[in-house]
């Protein structure tokens, strides 16, 4: 006895199903087993710490911008300060292209954010080049005081 074939269809068995089933099941088995194992890490990662930034001292920020100020002023450079006696550091674009301090004004006692104190001041300037320009402008600073000192320029 001869078993015909009909070419237009594919005899399957049921251990065919059972592999190709048990194939894409492994397969969403591996990919569950990924993301489950990427989202415990994540998480975990995350859980390190309190989840915020050690909070400003406001009186040493102030003091710290007064410090930066007083050094612009009397005509070092920004870079100086991070070996004077109250190491920091600073970043100013005026004070870094050249432009010099004549007189400032703090204004105000600033407003804490997280890890950041957020003071104005009133900058009097002469000369620089580029964007630093001669006359009266006030500016914001981002002044943090922990693990170091530091006073950023706001954008």
């Amino acid at each position: 006895m001869r078993e015909i074939v009909n070419p237009t269809h594919s005899r399957t068995t049921h251990l065919d199903r059972d592999e190709r089933s048990l194939g894409r099941y492994g397969s969403l088995g591996i990919i569950f087993a990924c993301f489950t194992t990427m989202t415990l890490l994540a998480l975990t990662g995350c859980s390190g710490g309190s989840g915020s930034a050690h909070p400003v001292d406001t009186s040493r920020a102030r003091e710290g911008l007064k410090t930066a100020l007083d050094h612009w002023k009397s005509g070092k450079t920004p870079q100086s300060l991070s070996s004077s006696a109250t190491p920091m550091t600073v970043q100013d674009f005026d004070w870094e292209s050249g432009a010099k301090l004549v007189d400032y004004q703090i204004q105000g006692d600033g407003e804490p954010m997280d890890a950041n104190l957020r003071i104005q001041a009133k900058l009097n300037l002469t000369g620089g080049k580029g964007k630093a320009k001669s006359g009266e402008k006030t500016v914001t600073y981002l002044v943090s005081t922990s693990p170091s000192v530091t006073v950023f320029r706001d954008m």
